[in-house]
C-alpha cells in the first residue's frame, strides 16, 4: 500500500511539472498554430537561473522561481518576435527554426554555466509519513502549485476577455481579426505567458531532475508524449495527459525502470489509434 501511495504521488508531482511545461505549447499550438520546439530549452533556461538565485546567490526560492519564469518568458518572446511571427502556418520551418534555437540555446547555457549538471534543489525542506516511509513536502507542494496555476489559467481563458480572444483566435483566427481585435498582441503575450509558465516549471522541476544541458531534448520529447495524450489547445487535456504520462512514469520507473519510457510511447500509440486529436482536445 505504501509503495502504491509512493508511486502515485510521484506521479502526480511530476505530472503536475509536465503540466506546466506542456499548457503552453498547448495554447501557442492551438492558438498560433505554432510548433515551438525550444519550450524544453525555455525549461532547461529557468532551472539554471533558478539554481544561480537559490544556491549560488542564497536568495529565497520564491524568488527564484518569479526569476526563472521571467527569464523564460524573455527568452520565449524573443524567439516570438524575432522568429516565429513570420512563420505563421510553416510548420516545416517551426521546426526547423526552433530546433536550431534549441542549439542556440544549450550553446549559451554551456558558455554561462559550464557543463557540469547541478544537482537538485529546492526551497521546501521537511517531509512527512507515509506508513513507514518518509516522503518529501516539495513534492506536494509541487501537487499545490500545480493546481493553483490549473485554476488561475482556466479562470485566465474561460473567464476573461482576454482569455475569449484567445478563445475566439483558436476557432477562427481570420474572423477574429476582421472584427477589429488585434489578435497579433494577443498572441505573443498568450506565447510569452506560456513561456513564463514553462520557466516555474523548470524551476520546481529541478527539485526534481536538477539542471542539466541535455534538459531541453529530454523533458520536450515528455511534453510533446503529454500534448499528443492530452489533446492540443486545452487545458483539461494538458492536465489529463499530464497526470497519465507521469503515473505510467512512476510505476514504470518503480517496476521496470527500463520499460519506463516504452510504456509511455505505447500509451501514445494506443491514443495515436484510438482518438488522434488527443483525449480531451479542444472542440471550435
Amino acid at each position: 500500500m505504501e509503495f502504491v501511495a509512493i508511486s502515485l504521488l510521484n506521479g502526480i508531482s511530476f505530472g503536475m511539472v509536465l503540466f506546466l511545461l506542456t499548457i503552453g505549447l498547448s495554447i501557442t499550438l492551438g492558438l498560433m498554430g505554432t510548433l515551438n520546439l525550444a519550450h524544453g530549452a525555455l525549461f532547461m533556461v529557468a532551472a539554471f537561473v533558478g539554481w544561480t538565485v537559490s544556491v549560488k546567490l542564497g536568495l529565497n526560492y520564491p524568488l527564484a522561481v518569479l526569476l526563472g519564469g521571467i527569464a523564460a518568458g524573455l527568452v520565449g518572446l524573443a524567439i516570438e518576435r524575432g522568429l516565429l511571427r513570420h512563420l505563421y502556418k510553416q510548420l516545416n520551418e517551426q521546426v526547423v527554426v526552433t530546433i536550431g534555437c534549441i542549439y542556440i540555446i544549450t550553446n549559451l547555457s554551456l558558455w554561462v554555466w559550464g557543463g557540469f549538471g547541478r544537482t537538485p534543489f529546492t526551497g521546501f525542506t521537511g517531509s512527512f509519513p507515509v506508513g513507514d516511509m518518509m516522503y518529501p513536502i516539495h513534492r506536494v507542494a509541487t501537487i499545490g502549485i500545480g493546481l493553483i496555476l490549473f485554476f488561475a489559467l482556466r479562470w485566465l481563458l474561460e473567464k476573461t476577455r482576454l482569455g475569449a480572444i484567445v478563445r475566439a483566435g483558436m476557432d477562427d483566427k481570420e474572423t477574429t481579426i476582421g472584427l477589429g481585435i488585434n489578435l497579433g498582441r494577443v498572441t505573443y503575450l498568450a506565447f510569452s505567458l506560456g513561456c513564463f509558465v514553462a520557466g516555474i516549471a523548470g524551476v520546481i522541476g529541478a527539485q526534481m531532475l536538477g539542471a542539466n544541458l541535455a534538459m531541453g531534448w529530454s523533458i520536450l520529447l515528455l511534453a510533446l508524449i503529454v500534448l499528443v495524450v492530452g489533446g492540443a489547445g486545452s487545458i483539461q487535456g494538458a492536465l489529463l495527459g499530464s497526470m497519465v504520462i507521469g503515473i505510467i512514469n512512476a510505476f514504470g520507473t518503480a517496476l521496470v525502470p527500463d520499460f519506463a519510457r516504452f510504456f509511455m510511447y505505447v500509451v501514445m500509440i494506443i491514443i495515436l489509434m484510438v482518438k488522434p486529436t488527443g483525449l480531451l482536445a479542444r472542440k471550435a
